[in-house]
Order: C-alpha cells, then sequence, then structure tokens
C-alpha cells in the first residue's frame, strides 16, 4: 500500500495537471454513476415493473465536462488564487472566498449547465442554465462556503487535493441531482 502512494505521490508531483484532470474527471463520472444507481436501481418506485438501465452515454459527457473544462479550470483557478493570496489570515481567507463564490462559481455553473446541453445536443442550449442556475448557486454558497473555509483554514496544502476530491465527489453528486430534476 505505502508503494501506492509513493507512486501515487510522484505522479502529483511530476505531472499535477494531468493527475489532477484524471482524478477530477472520475469523480464527476462516479457521482453520476451514483447518482444513476440510487435512482434506477435503488430508489426505483415500487409500482415500476422493472428497473431502468444505467445511461452510459450520460455519464460519458459528465467525464468530458468534468476532465476537459471543470479540472483544468480548477487547477489554473486555485493555482492562482493561492499564488495571489498565500496564507491563512482572516482577510485572506474572506477575499479567496469572496472570489471563489462570486467569480468561479458562476463561471462553473455556466460551463456545467451550457456544456451538458451542448453535448446532449439540446435545442436551447440555455434554458436549463437560466431555470436552474439561481437554486444551484443558492445550494452551491451553503455547500462551498463552509467546505473552503474549512479548506483554506485548516487543511494543509499537501492534503487540499484529497479533501478537495471528497468535497467535489460531494458537490458533483449534488449538481448531478440538480441536472435530473424536470426544468
Amino acid at each position: 500500500m505505502s508503494r501506492l502512494l509513493k507512486a501515487a505521490s510522484k505522479l502529483f508531483q511530476k505531472h499535477p495537471f494531468v493527475t489532477n484532470s484524471g482524478i477530477y474527471g472520475c469523480l464527476y463520472v462516479g457521482a453520476e454513476y451514483c447518482q444513476q444507481l440510487l435512482s434506477k436501481k435503488i430508489l426505483v418506485h415500487r409500482f415500476e415493473a422493472e428497473k431502468n438501465e444505467i445511461d452510459y452515454p450520460t455519464i460519458g459527457r459528465y467525464a468530458v465536462v468534468g476532465t476537459l473544462a471543470y479540472a483544468p479550470s480548477l487547477y489554473m483557478w486555485y493555482k492562482w488564487l493561492d499564488g495571489r493570496y498565500p496564507g491563512t489570515l482572516h482577510r485572506t481567507i474572506v477575499k479567496k472566498l469572496i472570489l471563489d463564490q462570486c467569480i468561479l462559481t458562476p463561471y462553473l455553473l455556466c460551463v456545467f449547465y451550457v456544456g451538458l446541453a451542448l453535448l446532449e445536443s439540446a435545442d436551447n442550449k440555455f434554458e436549463e442554465l437560466r431555470l436552474k442556475f439561481l437554486p444551484t448557486f443558492k445550494v452551491s454558497c451553503m455547500f462551498w462556503l463552509p467546505a473552503q473555509t474549512f479548506n483554506f483554514l485548516i487543511i494543509p496544502p499537501r492534503f487540499r487535493i484529497i479533501y478537495m476530491g471528497v468535497c467535489g465527489f460531494m458537490w458533483a453528486n449534488v449538481l448531478c441531482w440538480f441536472k435530473r430534476q424536470p426544468q
């Protein structure tokens, strides 16, 4: 097990961008798979005759958005944010939180809803964003502000990837749930 951890650590050091992108893409796929598993296999209405199948093309679309859009954006954003605002002074943390929630989050929600609409070949690429942006943003504030406060104050930089991965997986489940809600 220690060899595996050392190898993973070496990958993070040698190829941080590619490693983070791959892991974040896997987290997005895992979140959508979990949502489908719950909604189609486990929490099936008792009146339905049979369970629905997992929608693998949708999982593929989440892989594209998570790996090719979200991961690079997050990597570059946090590299810039930590470089621009180093330290854990309270006013530094507040600046990071405000920037994160007011700049990054709206961008990522647009990428999520519009990106998936493009991959789904939706007729109106912006309709779902228009309908779901504000409720998703509100929940994002409730989730990410405490999570990021804890991250910036307590988590040592060397463990941030793991912590953000766990939080990202939970948040991706929330996004998948929002996406699945009727318009």
